[in-house]
């Protein structure tokens, strides 16, 4: 099958011609005349004069602005390649620069000597985020909706995507998404499609049945947040009870938690950690993105037909007081957003992590630079899935998760400095 290519259209000589995206990047760096019709065609101009615009295909990028005088690139807080003036335009400055990959990237403007636009959470894509040549695409099941009885009359929308590698009647391994619907185009922010593809050829990932589930609704009302940010175990049930038994029907399961994992981004992280602290004999390997820790549903409205009062917040003490589970746990933040109303993201995954530590779980920590987005934990996913999958083996049906010795003799955790920003 043909990998469909993303193509940004030139007008020159009155009519209109297809130009890869990479072949714009080898102009950049080429400061090719060319590169300035390109870029008119390729960049909205209100982004470029909001000093917002850019183009990237993995480590290779182009940032593009419009200005009086030569402007001073600011990439991740430190001085970026110099800009040049593109050829054939009255005040258009660009550079390339090449940017690590599997991690978010910030970036500004210097101009007469005062900060101007920029961005934050822009993602260095890897190559397992484009599909590979020769790797066969998944299948991506249309649209279904369930209605819940755990959650009364709940109705949810859920979609199934299984690797080329499935094979109906060999029951395969599942990871069950949060937010599921983030996931169902190919080349949205996450690329998750292209990951698991790419991962699952390579052998680094096995054979996964990938259940993305949608928030659900009631009365119209969006259940997120109860669903979410609950502590308790009913959201392990509706999975357990509801969800998988009905996606079990179409699809070949493995029903061990050894080959089950739990993922989500922020509410839906501890929503994964929640489901799987409750059920740990059914979900073993955990992934948490920008985890919302915090206060969200506390104190509970008694209409919701709930009691109990604690939020997210209690897990860093619970952990720390409760004998260990048996979890795999990846963890993703980032220390661009650090205060809200519920409380402080990346400080409540700090303890979180360091109690992770100090009880002896199986656990990696990304830090990144980033806001509270799911960009930080989409750029990193063939990581994250790699290590959260390493070294299974489909002939087993349990395994005991180790700390690392390696990290047992590193130092906890630690905000580096205190310090307002006047």
């Amino acid at each position: 099958m043909k990998t469909l290519s993303i193509f940004l259209y030139v007008c020159a000589a009155g009519f209109a011609q297809s130009v890869p995206v990479e072949e714009i990047l080898s102009m950049a760096q080429k400061k090719s005349a060319q590169l300035g019709p390109a870029l008119q065609n390729a960049l909205k101009d209100e982004d470029v004069r909001k000093g917002a615009a850019y183009l990237a295909k993995g480590p290779d990028f182009v940032f593009v602005v419009e200005a009086a005088s030569e402007p001073r690139l600011v990439i991740n807080d430190e001085p970026g390649p110099r800009m040049w003036k593109v050829k054939g335009t009255a005040n258009r400055w660009a550079a390339a620069a090449k940017l690590k990959t599997s991690r978010t990237h910030n970036f500004h403007y210097v101009v007469d000597g005062k900060d101007f636009g920029g961005h934050t959470d822009v993602m260095a894509y890897s190559e397992s985020h484009y599909l590979k040549p020769g790797v066969p695409m998944g299948t991506l099941s249309e649209k279904k909706t369930h209605t819940s009885r755990i959650y009364d009359g709940m109705a949810a929308d859920y979609w199934v995507y299984t690797p080329a590698g499935y094979k109906a009647g060999t029951p395969a391994a599942v990871m069950f998404w949060t937010d599921g619907e983030v996931h169902i185009h190919r080349d949205s922010g996450s690329r998750a499609q292209n990951v698991w593809d790419n991962l699952t050829y390579e052998k680094k990932i096995p054979v996964i049945v990938q259940v993305l589930v949608s928030p659900g609704i009631r009365n119209g009302r969006r259940m997120r947040s109860i669903q979410y940010d609950s502590v308790d175990d009913r959201f392990a049930r509706y999975v357990l009870e509801e969800i998988l038994p009905e996606v079990g029907k179409t699809y070949s399961l493995r029903t061990d938690g050894y080959s089950r994992a739990i993922a989500g981004d922020s509410s839906g992280a501890i929503c994964a950690f929640n489901a799987a602290w409750w059920r740990t004999a059914d979900f073993s390997r955990v992934l948490l993105r920008i985890g919302s820790f915090t206060s969200i549903q506390w104190p509970r409205r008694a209409s919701d037909g709930l009691t109990e009062k604690d939020g997210g917040y209690i897990f860093p003490y619970l952990i720390r007081k409760s004998p260990r589970k048996n979890i795999r746990v990846w963890m993703q933040d980032g220390f661009g957003d650090l205060e809200n109303d519920h409380g402080s993201w990346p400080a409540t995954n700090l303890a979180l992590v360091n109690s992770f530590k100090m009880q002896g779980y199986d656990f990696h920590m990304s830090w990144g630079n980033g806001t509270h987005s799911r960009n930080g934990g989409n750029v990193e996913m063939a990581e994250e899935m790699t290590w959260l999958w390493r070294d299974y083996d489909p002939a087993k049906t349990s395994q005991e998760f180790v700390q690392d010795p390696a990290e047992k003799d590193k130092p906890y955790f630690r905000i580096k400095a205190l310090n307002r920003v006047e």
